[in-house]
C-alpha cells in the first residue's frame, strides 16, 4: 500500500511518516500492493486530527478522520474506522465480485473479535422508498435555497452553465458542500 502523506499547519517529520507507514501496514492483508491511501495530519489547537482516504477501483470511497492529543492516536483511531468500514462491505463486496483491490480470503473469527465487530449490518440492505425526480437547471444558489425549502439535507440539479449534473448538501459544520461529478 502506498500512503500519501500531507501537512496542513505542522510539519511531516520522518518519524510521522514512519509512524503512519508502520501502523498502516495492518491494512495491507486487505489490499493490492497499488492501493493508494492520502492521509493528512494537521494540529488544530491542542489536538492533531488525521484524515484517511482511500479511492478503491470501482467501488466506494472509504474515508476516516479523527482527533486526538496525540498524532498515532489519531492515526489508530482512522485505522479501526476504516477496519469497520471494510468489514461493513465485506459481504456487498464478496456477494458481487466486482472489487479486486479488497483481499477477504484473510477474514476469519479473530478478526472480528479483535475489532469488536457488530454483525448487525450484515444483512441485505433494505430500499424502503424509491422517489423519482425531475432535475432542473439552476445555479448552485437556487440550488441551495430549493434545498432548505424543502427541508433537506441535499438536493440534485443540473448546473445552468453546463448542464451536469451536480449536488449540494448541508455540512455538520452548518455550512454547505458541492458535489462534482468527474469525468
Amino acid at each position: 500500500m502506498k500512503i500519501n502523506i500531507k501537512g496542513k499547519n505542522i510539519n511531516i517529520t520522518n518519524d510521522i511518516v514512519y509512524e503512519a507507514e508502520r501502523k498502516y501496514d495492518r491494512l495491507d492483508k486487505y489490499f493490492s500492493k497499488e492501493q493508494e491511501i492520502d492521509l493528512l495530519i494537521s494540529k488544530e489547537g491542542n489536538d492533531f486530527k488525521a484524515e484517511a482516504t482511500m479511492y478503491l477501483d470501482k467501488g466506494p470511497i472509504l474515508r476516516a478522520e479523527s482527533s486526538d492529543e496525540t498524532y498515532q492516536n489519531a492515526i489508530d483511531q482512522t485505522i479501526d474506522a476504516l477496519v469497520r468500514q471494510i468489514r461493513k462491505h465485506k459481504t456487498r463486496l464478496t456477494k458481487n465480485r466486482h472489487q479486486d483491490s479488497i483481499r477477504f480470503e484473510n477474514f476469519n473469527e479473530s478478526f472480528d473479535e479483535e475489532y469488536d465487530i457488530d454483525e448487525s449490518y450484515d444483512s441485505d440492505i433494505n430500499i424502503a422508498r424509491v422517489k423519482e425526480i425531475s432535475l432542473k437547471p439552476m445555479n448552485t444558489e437556487e440550488a441551495v435555497m430549493q434545498m432548505e425549502l424543502l427541508g433537506h439535507d441535499f438536493f440534485v440539479f443540473y448546473n445552468a452553465a453546463d448542464m451536469d449534473v451536480r449536488v449540494v448538501y448541508k455540512r455538520r459544520k452548518g455550512d454547505y458542500g458541492l458535489i462534482v461529478p468527474s469525468r
